[in-house]
C-alpha cells in the first residue's frame, strides 16, 4: 500500500483470492476508482491485460500515475460501467477471465470538498461521479417535484424522514436557490426531530446518499453493467461485486441468484420444457464481510460485502 496515498482498497486479498488471477489472463476492474485493486491485479500479470473502467477522469489521471510500471498491460478507459459491452468491443476483446466491481464511491472524491458529495465541508451542490454528466445535485434538489424527492429520500436514503425534508427544501428554494452542501445539510438538521439529531450519525448522511444515488443513477446502472459482465466473461471466469448498503446489494443479490437458476418449470412437470440452464454457479452464498484486522485499520470497509460467480 502506499503509504501517502489514502486510499485503502477494501477486501482487497478476498477479491484476489475470487478472481484466482492468472499472469496471461484478461481482467476488468469496472470502478477503477484510485486503483487500489487494479494495481495488485497489474502485479500478479506478465502477458496478461487488465482493462480499467472509471466516469471520473480525476480518477483516470491519478491511477494513470499510479499504475505507470504497469502501462503495458493496463489499458484505462473513460466509461461508465453500465457500457461495458461497447468498451470491450471498442478494445476487440472478446471475453475475459474475470472482473470486479467495487461500487463505493472512492474516498478522494468524498474528501475533495470542490465535488460537493461531503455534508460536512461547504461546497457547490454538484455530487457528479462524471465531470461531463449533465444532472447536478443542484439541479435536482431546486427542481425536482415534492413526490420525487420524498420517494428519492425514502427509496435510496431509507431515510424516515424523507416528507419533512421534502418539505423544507421546497418550502427553502421558493425563497432562494439551495447552492452549497453546508445549506442543504442545515435545511435537512432543521427539518428533523430532536430525537433524530441525537443519532450517532450524522442528520443529512441519508440524504446526501439518496441524492448521490439519484444523480448518478447508480442502482439503474447495476442490471446493465450485471448482464454484460455475465455475457462477457469466459466459462469458469469469475465476477466480483463489492456493495456498500442494502439497496445495491439487493440488486446484486438477486441478480447473481437469476443467473445461477436453471429449470423454472413446476416440480410436476415430468421433463423440462423451459430449457433453462444455470449460466453462473455462486461462488459465496452469504457475501464476504471485512475480518477484524481490516475494520481496525479501515473504518470504511465495515459495510462492504463481497458477492462472487462463475461463469458456467
Amino acid at each position: 500500500m502506499d503509504a501517502d496515498y489514502g486510499h485503502k482498497p477494501v477486501l482487497l486479498k478476498e477479491c484476489l483470492d475470487a478472481l484466482q488471477i492468472k499472469p496471461d489472463g484478461v481482467y476488468v476492474d469496472g470502478t477503477l476508482g484510485r486503483a487500489g485493486h487494479s494495481l495488485e491485479i497489474a502485479r500478479r500479470l506478465t502477458t496478461g491485460r487488465l482493462i480499467a473502467l472509471d466516469r471520473d477522469e480525476t480518477a483516470l489521471a491519478a491511477a494513470r500515475e499510479r499504475l505507470a510500471p504497469y502501462s503495458e498491460r493496463v489499458t484505462l478507459v473513460h466509461s461508465n460501467f453500465s457500457r461495458l459491452s461497447a468498451v470491450l468491443d471498442d478494445l476487440g476483446v472478446a471475453a475475459a477471465d474475470g472482473m470486479l466491481f467495487d461500487l463505493g464511491v472512492s474516498s478522494p472524491q468524498l474528501d475533495d470538498a470542490s465535488r460537493g458529495f461531503s455534508y460536512k465541508q461547504d461546497a457547490p451542490l454538484d455530487m457528479r461521479m462524471d465531470a461531463a454528466a449533465p444532472l447536478t445535485a443542484r439541479e435536482l434538489v431546486n427542481a425536482a417535484s415534492y413526490e420525487d424527492l420524498r420517494r428519492i429520500l425514502w427509496e435510496y436514503g431509507e431515510e424516515r424522514y424523507a416528507p419533512q425534508i421534502a418539505k423544507a427544501v421546497c418550502a427553502a428554494r421558493e425563497r432562494r436557490p439551495i447552492e452549497t452542501t453546508l445549506q442543504l445539510a442545515e435545511l435537512i438538521r432543521g427539518a428533523m426531530p430532536a430525537k433524530a439529531l441525537r443519532e450517532k450519525q450524522h442528520p443529512a448522511k441519508r440524504s446526501f446518499q439518496a441524492l448521490r444515488i439519484a444523480v448518478n443513477d447508480e442502482l439503474g446502472e447495476l442490471p446493465p453493467m450485471l448482464d454484460a459482465a455475465e455475457a462477457r466473461l469466459k466459462s469458469g471466469g469469475r465476477l466480483a461485486v463489492i456493495t456498500f448498503h442494502s439497496l445495491e446489494d439487493r440488486v446484486v443479490k438477486q441478480k447473481l441468484k437469476d443467473f445461477a437458476t436453471g429449470c423454472t418449470c413446476p416440480p410436476e412437470f415430468p421433463v423440462c420444457v423451459c430449457g433453462r440452464t444455470p449460466r453462473m454457479r455462486l461462488v459465496t452464498r452469504k457475501p464476504v464481510t471485512a475480518g477484524e484486522a481490516e475494520l481496525q485499520e479501515n473504518p470504511r470497509s465495515r459495510s462492504a460485502k463481497l458477492r462472487v460467480a462463475e461463469k458456467c
